[in-house]
């Protein structure tokens, strides 16, 4: 299975790619359209690695839009298999994130930056009909809109296994779009409240040393270590391919983390396939 990754400038498949060169896929960005052919029978003699390529293929590459149907249908016939990921996003955030970025639009040239984009939704719409999935990324921030990549290509090309992400949040920031499972540990003390705590992050040991102290920690990871244990088996019985336990504390930085950590530990021993993310551990 290769792995297409394409849709509008600005979207999000910078992101993308990186998720899926963090789990091993080998990765090549805006390879030109007319050496993929080429590029695939160099790499013949080793079906690992094709089996886990990914490719961001888009409109900065000016053979492009007028090669891509017809190199990929002559692929197809030669057995290769596809699977595209089409990413967009509301012209509203496009233009707030080139405005903080400040990088220019591939087709901005004499046009403004609102002209451009529309250009590109227009000149996309024919590949954005093919894809096998699309993607809004307006509403996610880096760490969740890489848990959406990964949680769809591995759902997709690793069909029969159970893909784990464990997700540390904080609920002033909001609860995850895509979560499974969310385990509120508000009700644990609260390091924020410790002044020389305060500054750190729930994986400083003296954070870590000060959430697991209590009687009511230990007692709430023994009780949903169990559950876990319980459920895990379940949804692989139940055919499910991808599961995401979110962890949210107030802020994101501290409790979550901690408890974040210590499911991620446990599920490792039982799971070959589990990541884990601490979504707002930046954020103050």
């Amino acid at each position: 299975m290769i792995i297409i990754i394409s849709g509008l400038s600005g979207s999000g498949k910078s992101t993308a790619i990186k998720a899926l060169e963090d789990v091993g896929y080998f990765c090549v960005d805006n390879l030109p359209v007319l050496l993929l052919p080429k590029f695939l029978e160099l790499r013949t003699g080793s079906d690992s690695e094709i089996s886990k390529l990914a490719l961001v293929m888009d409109i900065r590459e000016k053979e492009f839009l007028s090669s891509y149907s017809d190199i990929l249908d002559r692929l197809r016939n030669q057995g290769y298999q596809f699977e595209i990921l089409f990413l967009e996003a509301s012209e509203e955030i496009l233009l707030r994130r080139y405005s903080q970025t400040r990088m220019q639009h591939p087709l901005a040239r004499g046009k403004s930056l609102l002209e451009a984009i529309r250009d590109e939704k227009e000149q996309l719409k024919g590949l954005k009909q093919i894809a096998n999935k699309v993607i809004d990324t307006s509403h996610y921030n880096v760490h969740e809109l890489k848990a959406v990549i990964l949680g769809y290509v591995l759902k997709v090309v690793h069909t029969g296994h159970l893909e784990v992400h464990v997700l540390s949040f904080g609920y002033k920031y909001g609860v995850p779009y895509d979560a499974d499972l969310v385990i509120d540990v508000r009700f644990l003390p609260n390091p924020y409240f410790v002044p020389e705590l305060r500054g750190l992050d729930g994986t400083a040991p003296e954070v870590r040393t000060f959430v697991k102290k209590w009687d009511e920690t230990n007692i709430f990871l023994k009780k949903y270590l169990d559950l876990l244990d319980y459920l895990v088996p379940l949804y692989k019985k139940e055919g499910k391919s991808h599961l995401t336990v979110a962890v949210g504390c107030t802020g994101g930085r501290h409790r979550s983390i901690v408890i974040a950590d210590e499911f991620f530990r446990h599920l490792k021993k039982k799971i070959d396939r589990i990541h884990l993310v601490h979504r707002d551990i930046e954020l103050r």
